[in-house]
């Protein structure tokens, strides 16, 4: 089969490797029908993942049909079309029994870092009845692939964890897939203001038409001052950083207001520092998180009902 394999920091290639085989009784084999590229993936041939290694397959996004099963796996039939999480999880350890299943003790993000991943013509799903969601009929297969990561991740690390709630003025730094899932599923809570921040017009005017009510260029503005001045020097309520970088987590630093919100989504390769002397008293909630993709159902039911329109 082809695949796309990482070499190390800034080198892949697609590539002829072997098709996966059945490994475990809870394993299933997906033939994939769309696949997609995360941000991670970029962190990884960057160098920031050093858990990848030479010669993995990468990607963990994607939906497809189930060609193999084990015979523990009882949930999915052969040729049922799913929806793969990023997110491999036993549904048993102690971790998944707290719904934080990036954490589970056997499986967690290992897809497209510790084992074979998704930006293949096929790939192994661990724990396929707890690790796949069956495709709901009438979804465009590009749209359901942005419910393997990129909705859940926007969600539970930006939206859930910034609480964000009715009335609340909001800023999203880094407007890219992220970014935008974070928009979208952020103005479920009703924020008054969504304000996004990138170096890139042309994204910016994306967030616009996705509902942001406001933008910043931080290439050709002062994002800090221009954010100060657009809350009347009091700040956001929620500060989202969504891109990974020591200078988009230090803008959050700087524009959330007191008892606000700083909620990190973005995989940070470098150290950030951390402004102390500044927040010790200014009553802020700093989160940060890998996606659990617990919400992945109620997603999944706000997608088919049409609350929100990945695609």
């Amino acid at each position: 089969m082809k695949a796309l394999v990482y070499h190390g920091p800034g080198r892949f290639s697609w590539e002829e490797k072997a098709k996966p085989k059945i490994s475990a009784p809870t394993d299933a084999i997906v033939k994939i029908s769309r696949t997609t590229i995360c941000g991670t993936d970029l962190h990884i041939l960057k160098g920031d993942v050093p858990t990848v290694t030479d010669g993995r397959t990468l990607g963990h996004e994607g939906v497809g049909v189930v060609v193999e099963k084990g015979e523990a796996v009882t949930n999915f039939g052969i040729g049922d079309k799913v929806l793969i999480s990023c997110i491999s999880s036993c549904g048993r350890c102690d971790y998944c029994r707290r719904q934080m299943y990036s954490h589970c003790r056997s499986g967690g993000w290992i897809l497209g870092n510790k084992i074979d991943g998704t930006q293949a013509e096929y790939v192994r799903i661990p724990f396929a009845d707890t690790s796949l969601y069956r495709a709901p009929q009438g979804v465009d297969e590009e749209a359901l692939a942005m419910l393997s990561d990129i909705f859940p991740t926007g969600f539970e690390c930006g939206v859930l964890n910034g609480a964000i709630k009715p009335g609340d003025s909001v800023a999203i730094v880094g407007a890219g897939p992220i970014g935008l899932a974070t928009l979208i599923t952020a103005r479920l809570y009703s924020p008054a203001q969504i304000t996004m921040v990138d170096v890139d017009d042309q994204r910016l005017a994306v967030a616009m038409e996705f509902g942001a009510t406001g933008k910043v260029n931080s290439r050709t503005c002062d994002a800090v001052q221009t954010i100060m001045r657009l809350t009347d020097g009091i700040g956001v309520d929620v500060a989202i950083e969504a891109v990974g970088i020591p200078d988009t987590f230090d803008i959050c630093q700087q524009i959330v207001a007191p008892g606000g919100h700083v909620a990190n989504i973005g995989v940070h390769g470098k150290p950030a520092p951390l402004r102390l002397e500044r927040l010790w008293d200014r009553n802020i909630t700093l989160t940060t998180r890998l996606v659990d993709t617990a919400t992945t159902p109620m997603l999944l039911r706000a997608v088919t009902c049409g609350a929100i329109q990945p695609g």
